[in-house]
Order: C-alpha cells, then sequence, then structure tokens
C-alpha cells in the first residue's frame, strides 16, 4: 500500500514535469533557478558569470524549470525515502552510534559539456597509465629512483610502499585496475586533479544509484536530455578483471572480497557483486591449498582467479601482512607471488595514492609516458621539507593541511575556516612529525545549483570518476559528484557531512 501511494505521488509529479495540471499552485509552476545566486569569484557548472546558463546547460535548465520548485521538492523527498527502503547507506566510523546513513542525494544533477569531457577522459587514461607505471617501476627496477624523478628517501618511506612485494608483478603488470580521481574545478574553471585512489576507490554504487533514482524521479527530464550512460559499468569491471586473470585457469572463479556489514562501504561491496554476478565473500569462504585459492560452495572447493578485494593490504593476509588480523585470507599473497590469482587492486598502491608523491606526478607522466600531462593539478608543499614547513606555519591560515596518508576528510585543517586554536593544534601537530602532511592553497571549489530547504542554493563540489583497466582503460562517463551541502564548506566528504549528485555527461 505504502509503495503504490508513492508511485501514484510520483506519477502525479510526473504530470507536471511534462507541462500538465498544476491545479493553479504557484509555487508548482515557479521555475527551478528563479532567484538561483552564484558566488563571488567561483565557476558554477550550470551557469556562466553573467548569470545566464552555460550554453550546453540551456536545455537542462529548461526542463527543470519547466518541472516546478513544488514539484521538484516532492520529488526530493520521494527519493530519501526511496534509497531508505532499498538500503542505500553506508556507515560512519567516527559515529558512537554506529548506524546506518543515508547518502544525502540532491535531485538536480551536475552538468559536464559532452565536448570537454573527452579531454577530462584522455587526461584520466593518460594519469592512470603513469601511476601504473610508477607502481610497476618501484616494485621492480626503480628507474624512477635511479634517475633522481622521485627523491629516494621520500619514495621509500611512504607507509603505502611495502618493501616485501619488491619483485612481485600482478598479472598482465596491472595494478591500478580500479581508480578513482578527485577532479576539482578552479575559480579560472579549469578541472584539476585534487588526488588519486589506487587502493579500494569506493563511491561507484551510488553513481549507479543516483542514475537510477534520476531515471525513476525525474523521468521527462531525463529523457530529453541525451545523457551519457553509466549503467555498463559493473560489466566493464568485471570484464576488465576477467581479461587480465591468470591463465591457463578456464574454471576460476572471481569474487568480492568484503570485511563484512561492518565496513562503512559494506553497500558497495554487495551492490557490485550483485551487479557482476560474482559471489560476495568474507575470509572464512576462501582458503589456499598448494598456492591456489579456493572458495567453498555447496558443491565443494570451486578454483578462484580473480579477487575483487575490499580489504585494505594491512588485513589482507595474516601470514605476510598483519598476524593479527582476522579479515584476511592465509596463505592468499602466496597464491598472489606464484601468479596463481589476480588480486584487484594489487598489493602495495597505496605509494601511489601518497599524497607526497601527488606533487611528483607531471614529472612522472614525462618521465614515463614521454607526454606532457592533459589534466592540471594544485600546487603542494611538502611539510617535511624544513623551509616549506616554515611557509606553511607562517601561513596556516590561508593553506588546507592533509595528512599525506589520509582520506575521507579526516587528519585535515582548512585554514580560513579554522580558529586560532584549531591552528595552534595543528602547527603543534607539524613541528612533532612534518614529514605526515602536505600543504595547499584553498582552490575555490565550483558550485552547482543544489536543493536545500526548498530553495536551490550554489554548493561546492568535486567529482570522482572512475577508470576501469584490463586489457585496456575504459572511464566511467561522469562519476561521482559529491556536494557540500553546509553553506560556505569545503568538505564534501559523506563521513564529513556532504551529499552527492547525478553527473550528466551529455552526448
Amino acid at each position: 500500500m505504502v509503495g503504490s501511494l508513492r508511485e501514484r505521488r510520483a506519477d502525479e509529479v510526473c504530470v507536471r514535469e511534462r507541462g500538465g495540471t498544476n491545479g493553479g499552485d504557484k509555487q508548482a509552476t515557479e521555475p527551478v533557478f528563479a532567484d538561483y545566486e552564484l558566488l563571488p569569484n567561483t565557476s558554477d557548472e550550470c551557469f556562466a558569470a553573467g548569470g545566464a546558463p552555460h550554453p550546453y546547460a540551456t536545455e537542462i535548465v529548461r526542463l527543470l524549470d519547466a518541472v516546478g520548485r513544488a514539484a521538484l521538492r516532492a520529488r526530493q523527498r520521494l527519493t530519501m525515502g526511496a534509497f531508505l527502503k532499498g538500503g542505500i547507506t553506508f556507515n560512519v566510523y567516527s559515529d558512537k552510534k554506529r548506524g546506518e546513513r543515508i547518502f544525502p542525494f540532491d535531485l538536480v544533477p551536475r552538468v559536464v559539456d559532452g565536448a570537454a569531457w573527452d579531454r577530462v577522459e584522455r587526461g584520466l587514461v593518460q594519469r592512470v597509465a603513469a601511476l601504473n607505471a610508477l607502481l610497476l617501476d618501484i616494485y621492480g627496477e626503480q628507474r624512477v629512483i635511479k634517475e633522481k624523478v622521485i627523491p629516494e628517501g621520500l619514495l621509500l618511506k611512504c607507509p603505502g610502499y611495502l618493501p616485501k612485494l619488491r619483485g612481485l608483478a600482478p598479472p598482465s603488470n596491472v595494478f591500478v585496475h580500479i581508480a578513482g580521481i578527485d577532479l576539482i574545478r578552479d575559480a579560472k574553471g579549469e578541472l584539476l586533479v585534487l588526488e588519486d585512489n589506487a587502493r579500494t576507490p569506493s563511491g561507484v554504487s551510488y553513481v549507479l544509484e543516483n542514475r537510477a533514482m534520476m531515471k525513476r524521479f525525474l523521468p521527462y527530464v531525463f529523457q530529453h536530455a541525451h545523457v551519457r550512460s553509466v549503467d555498463e559499468y559493473p560489466m566493464r569491471l568485471r570484464d576488465a578483471l576477467r581479461a587480465v586473470e591468470p591463465t591457463p585457469c578456464d574454471d576460476g572463479a572471481m569474487v568480492v572480497l568484503t570485511p563484512g556489514p561492518f565496513n562503512s562501504a559494506y553497500f558497495e561491496h554487495s551492490f557490485l557483486a550483485r551487479r557482476m554476478g560474482t559471489p560476495l565473500v568474507q575470509a572464512s569462504d576462501l582458503f589456499v591449498d598448494d598456492a591456489k585459492v579456493y572458495v567453498k560452495t555447496t558443491a565443494g572447493p570451486q578454483r578462484v582467479s580473480v579477487v575483487y578485494r575490499r580489504i585494505d593490504d594491512d588485513f589482507l593476509d595474516p601470514e605476510f601482512f598483519r598476524a593479527d588480523s582476522l579479515l584476511g585470507v592465509p596463505g592468499i599473497m602466496k597464491a598472489y607471488a606464484a601468479g596463481n590469482v589476480t588480486l584487484a587492486n594489487a598489493p602495495g598502491n597505496g605509494v601511489a595514492d601518497d599524497k607526497a608523491i601527488y606533487p611528483y606526478m607531471p614529472d612522472v607522466i614525462r618521465f614515463y609516458l614521454s607526454e606532457e600531462p592533459i589534466l592540471g593539478q594544485i600546487d603542494t608543499l611538502l611539510c617535511g621539507r624544513p623551509n616549506e614547513l616554515e611557509h606553511v606555519l607562517a601561513n596556516l591560515h590561508e593553506l588546507v593541511v592533509k595528512e599525506v596518508n589520509g582520506s575521507g576528510g579526516y587528519g585535515m585543517l582548512v585554514g580560513p575556516m579554522a580558529s586560532a586554536r584549531e591552528r595552534a593544534e595543528f602547527a603543534a601537530k607539524l613541528r612533532h612529525n612534518p614529514d605526515n602532511y602536505i600543504a595547499q592553497p584553498l582552490v575555490q571549489l565550483s558550485t552547482s545549483p543544489t536543493l536545500i530547504d526548498g530553495q536551490v542554493v550554489a554548493r561546492r563540489v568535486d567529482l570522482r570518476p572512475f577508470v576501469v583497466t584490463g586489457k585496456d582503460t575504459w572511464v566511467l562517463p561522469g562519476g561521482l559528484t559529491r556536494v557540500a551541502l553546509v553553506e560556505g564548506s569545503y568538505v564534501v566528504n559523506s563521513s564529513q557531512g556532504g551529499g552527492s549528485k547525478d553527473t550528466w555527461v551529455l552526448q
């Protein structure tokens, strides 16, 4: 009964969306973007500086305005019920209640010019190729050190560098099967790489679920917007991983290895396993015999040739890494070293995520690919260098400081938004362990129209495209747009109260 009522309400709003009956309700026909205000000195994803829509977004603005503000607000409420009913949630480790949360979703899409996206796609393919070449070299010949592209002392002391993996190469020499490259747009309108995620990047399940919500609750707008599809991601991922499985292994299964339901991204683990048609397993479901991995089934043990693992390196194998890990599979690294199983992403990728390596990426691209970087990135200071540390300490009120191995918005200071006390406390951390931090200028992240309390307002966003590599590389059109829901905030992470949007890359 409740489901039928929701569907009936959605159908009623569909009538308004197509320009039908509105019952004389002024709010129902009030244009969505009627009072939209741009932030000063900031790029907007939908509107140009003068207030007119970007040419590529003009038709989307017209279609959404025709929906009406009241109808859009009603649809927004329905989406939250649909997310809850569908179990589309995540956990926050810092939440003392340890309850599951709905990832806040905004029904106003982020619109991306299709022609501009083609350049972004080329830049992402280039960057992932360079990251993979770097990892292959670090655990091999280490030419990048010998030719002084990256200082040896910096590279080899990265927390993500695992010396015991030296000499081990993954099947087909692919380290980065799945990458999440975070992008931001600066005040000049240029898309820049903010950071690389080459360990276990998460968030793609929300991309696919967000798209499903748009099709369900704004069907007419979506149908006429000519948006590039994202639905093929699970099959692209499955095929890419199958393409780099060890050979010969004709009967090898593929599994998704999860730490379990208490992990913050467990919804995504189960979602991807279901969409790829592969078993979702925990460590107790797998075992290793004669350097080969097997999964327990009702028909007996079955050989496993590909493990898409969502477990951090430290916990992957208690015989190889942490002996106290209850989440890993004893002996799985023996199977990996013997070339009998593909682990995606490959162990040891954390060095490519390290924010202290990030400043060297333009040189890394030139060194391995003999190409100029297609995508720019943010000027970065290494606090481990004494002269740069002094500059950071003297200018904390202007800078963003991050842990080199941090993620999720934890362990960072946004200087311009912090109090004097917070800056003083962070300065003490910097002096105590400067190698653990980098600093960057505060970039005025671009904004995108966002529905907050019934009004469409400008909120800052970033973008995480997902890049899949097997025998070749494929980029998901768009990715996860994360939005800072709090006025004035620059922090978009879900763990810090951010939300998400569907990203529409236009044909």
